[in-house]
């Protein structure tokens, strides 16, 4: 026997088996080709599960699950404090956090315009930690690593700009299945790009995942029961995966439809959070559920290189946000004022969600103040264009289109293996969608066959 105790939020999946068929689990693999990753336990296989987040669980000497308990549960109890005293809170632990978590050592910092890793970036230099710090932009794409290199030269980091290459994935795509098992798909790990440069930058990661979840409201405060099945639905159901999952659901002939079995299976999940505002339940949903399933599948690239910290992943960071009231979480109000105390400097370079406007002036971002933004950058995609020159705004772009993507594509999607469990009309469905129809709205589905593929491949070598 042995126990394994899972963290809130874990960095990992850990299996175990039950008692059931070793029979493929078509019915999960209807959910993770809708919404991108395993839902609750679920895995590839009947008789596989993954443990719970928050669980202790009693395994048995040969691998079954025995029992698993809860050890934490999600909950929202706003404590009565002010503002600031909430601040103070949250900057010591955030920044012990990041103290414990990085010691003396090397740290990487993965760096982009955004927040979460702007706060870490704060908090490494008041700490005096040494960094080693990066960021990349698509080729032909915004250029992002403009804005993560004013945030190093401001902190005194060392700094690496790379640019991620048309059709890098092919050439790593049977290393990538390796190391995430197939249990994301392969057009986000833009990282695999560069996974090479990591040796040689120091020697642990400092990653700001989850940080615009934990630190941000979700949504009114009050919605009914339906509403907050209806927005869980919209949030984790991409585009052209219910289409995929309704159609494979149909191909496999199982029993019901796929649409009701998805709803009832989260509504479930969701009546089982106790949480009377919806905020802080669907926070607390997507902790649960997405968190580990999606968001740590993609750490697995990083952890292949060198060791992996989060700060927002940490078990005291996810009990204090149960105690923060929703209105000091929302508009990400805790870490602005987080960088505008502890860094004015950093504070006052464009926040790229709102550019041109920094963490001082982003309430700008409206008409008419952000129309000349607007009208400029859109005579710049424009003028682009007429000179042939494709802006580039999704990682998908990069790996499917052109003659020598889609060739490496086809190989993929229209294998044996693979059109031994779905078939090739299947397929050539969605391939025709995609390419004659609307790529935006099928790319994800092409990378979910494409994933899927790839495990199939992998499995009938195994």
């Amino acid at each position: 026997m042995k126990i394994i105790k899972t963290d809130i939020i874990p960095t990992r999946q850990q299996f175990a088996k039950i008692k059931a068929p070793h029979e493929l689990n078509l019915e999960a693999i209807c959910v993770f080709t809708a919404i991108g990753f395993f839902l609750d336990q679920d895995t590839y296989w009947k008789d596989e599960v993954v443990l719970k987040s928050a669980s202790i669980n009693t395994i048995d000497d040969e691998g079954y699950l025995i029992k698993s308990e809860p050890w934490f549960t999600w909950h929202y109890t706003p404590t009565n404090v002010s503002f600031d005293a909430c601040l103070k809170t949250f900057t010591n632990l955030f920044e012990s956090t990041i103290d414990k978590q990085t010691g003396h050592k090397q740290v990487i910092l993965p760096l982009s315009g955004g927040l979460d890793s702007r706060t870490q970036a704060v908090a490494l230099k008041q700490l005096g930690k040494s960094v080693n710090s990066y960021s990349y932009s698509f080729l032909g794409g915004y250029k992002e690593a403009k804005l993560s290199k004013k945030i190093a030269k401001a902190c005194s980091f060392k700094f690496q700009e790379f640019e991620i290459p048309n059709g890098y994935l092919w050439g790593s795509i049977e290393d990538l299945a390796g190391i995430n098992n197939c249990y994301s798909d392969f057009t986000h790990p833009r990282q695999m790009a560069v996974i090479d440069e990591f040796d040689a930058m120091g020697d642990v990661f400092s990653l700001g995942h989850w940080g615009d979840v934990l630190f941000d409201s979700m949504c009114e405060d009050r919605l009914s029961t339906d509403q907050e099945l209806e927005l869980v639905l919209k949030k984790i159901i991409k585009k052209g995966g219910l289409e995929l999952a309704k159609t494979l659901w149909e191909y496999w002939k199982l029993d019901g439809d796929f649409e009701t079995y998805l709803r009832q299976r989260v509504q479930t999940l969701l009546s089982a959070i106790n949480i009377e505002n919806s905020s802080a339940k669907i926070r607390a949903f997507k902790s649960m559920y997405w968190a580990p399933r999606w968001t740590s599948i993609n750490l697995s690239v990083f952890e292949n290189k060198k060791p992996i910290t989060l700060p927002y992943y940490d078990n005291a960071m996810c009990e204090f946000i149960c105690t923060v009231p929703e209105d000091f979480l929302a508009d990400r109000k805790m870490q602005i004022a987080y960088i505008k105390k502890r860094n004015p400097k950093l504070a006052k370079i464009t926040w790229q969600e709102n550019k041109p406007f920094n963490l001082y002036n982003y309430h700008l971002n409206k008409t008419p103040f952000n129309l000349p933004y607007r009208i400029v950058n859109k005579l710049k995609r424009e003028l682009n264009a007429a000179l042939g020159k494709k802006y580039i705004q999704r990682n998908w772009e990069l790996q499917f289109l052109g003659d020598t993507n889609d060739k490496n594509l086809k190989e993929m999607l229209f294998s044996e293996e693979f059109n031994r469990i779905v078939k090739k009309n299947v397929v050539n469905k969605f391939y025709d969608l995609f390419y004659n129809n609307n790529k935006v709205f099928y790319s994800h589905s092409i990378s979910m066959l494409l994933t899927l593929s790839l495990y199939f491949q992998k499995t009938n070598k195994e």
